[in-house]
């Protein structure tokens, strides 16, 4: 069961995948982890991406399509994974195809979580980050108990910078402007599976799951 989870910044994209995880057993792979570790380990691919990074380039979609199959090669990927930041573009993801298809595989669902804008902003510019322990708050769905005081340990509560609404307006725009056409890419081929991510992340939960399960043997 080889899964791409799709999702602007908020959906709840790191909730659901760890939902998914225990239930099924199968590995989130993001790009940045799969960057750091096949450099760390010094794959061959690992070297080449390590080449263009300390000269400050990008590092090209035939070096990341590499480290993608090095990492969904590993034995923890047997039953499957769930790939999460890639691909990021039409020519990623037909690479990715090829790749698959010589390895006799596929992705069987790509999940599409979408949320309004609105509610999108409102869950993230209302985190706020202890300056202290580092525990986490939501001035909305989870306060602490006295305002911009962290009801851990006291310390004062800060909103991070890329959570503010001017950062994230960009950040969205940024995804729906990378993602427009992945969407079109997918659903032409018959992957693609939308889900509702307001309201009750269990709920969401089973909604995934059961497209999932309806594809199980």
């Amino acid at each position: 069961m080889n899964l791409i989870l799709l999702g602007p910044p908020g959906a709840g994209k790191g909730t659901q995948a760890k939902m998914l995880i225990k239930k099924y057993g199968i590995p989130q792979i993001s790009t940045g982890d799969m960057l750091r570790t096949a450099v760390k380990d010094q794959t061959p691919m690992g070297l080449q991406a390590k080449g263009f990074m300390d000269a400050g380039a990008l590092v090209p979609d035939s070096v990341v399509v590499g480290i993608v199959k090095e990492r969904i090669s590993c034995t923890d990927c047997g039953a499957g994974y769930i790939l999460d930041g890639f691909p990021r573009t039409v020519a990623q993801a037909d690479s990715l195809s090829a790749t698959l298809r010589l390895n006799g595989s596929d992705i069987d669902h790509v999940l599409a979580l979408t949320v309004d804008n609105e509610e999108l902003l409102a869950r993230i510019t209302g985190r706020r980050i202890c300056d202290s322990c580092g525990a986490c708050y939501h001035i909305l769905f989870d306060p602490p108990r006295q305002a911009d005081m962290c009801t851990a340990c006291g310390g004062p509560l800060h909103q991070r910078d890329d959570d503010c609404e001017e950062t994230m307006r960009r950040r969205l725009e940024v995804y729906k402007e990378q993602t427009a056409p992945l969407i079109s890419y997918y659903a032409e081929r018959k992957l693609l599976r939308t889900v509702d991510g307001t309201g009750d992340m269990e709920l969401i939960q089973q909604k995934l799951n059961d497209i999932i399960e309806s594809t199980l043997g």
